[in-house]
């Protein structure tokens, strides 16, 4: 089995001290992800708008590690406030509808009051279609 780090390019990568994902095998953890864009390290405000992003970050990490989000097997949701979950169901049921992973939503503090959302997932690579 072979152990590979995947890096978004996040500061906060290297001030925390994780990876956005680790493969291990054909299994890739992706860490909790949040709404912010990587690229400028800035987050949108609105809850939709920051799920959306959080999706896209999973998306290109999957893709980093040779996988997609049709391998998600399990997928955990973190929000700091659970009456606003159903707010992001249309967006998460447009990227998950047709996977179907296991799942799980908490409620509990963010790192940052700016953050509305965060998202782990777990893939396992397919090795044929």
């Amino acid at each position: 089995m072979t152990r590979r780090l995947i890096s978004s390019g996040s500061t906060f990568e290297e001030q925390i001290g994780y990876s956005r994902a680790v493969v291990d095998g054909d299994w890739v953890f992706v860490s909790g992800t949040t709404g912010f864009d990587y690229s400028r390290m800035e987050i949108p405000e609105g809850l939709l708008a920051q799920t959306e992003q959080c999706l896209k970050n999973i998306e290109a990490a999957l893709e980093q590690a040779g996988a997609s989000l049709r391998d998600v097997v399990r997928v955990t949701y973190v929000l700091p406030n659970a009456a606003e979950f159903p707010e992001c169901w249309p967006v998460l049921r447009r990227y998950f509808g047709e996977i179907r992973p296991a799942a799980m939503m908490i409620s509990a503090g963010l790192a940052d009051p700016r953050m509305r959302i965060e998202i782990e997932v777990t893939a396992r690579k397919r090795t044929a279609p």
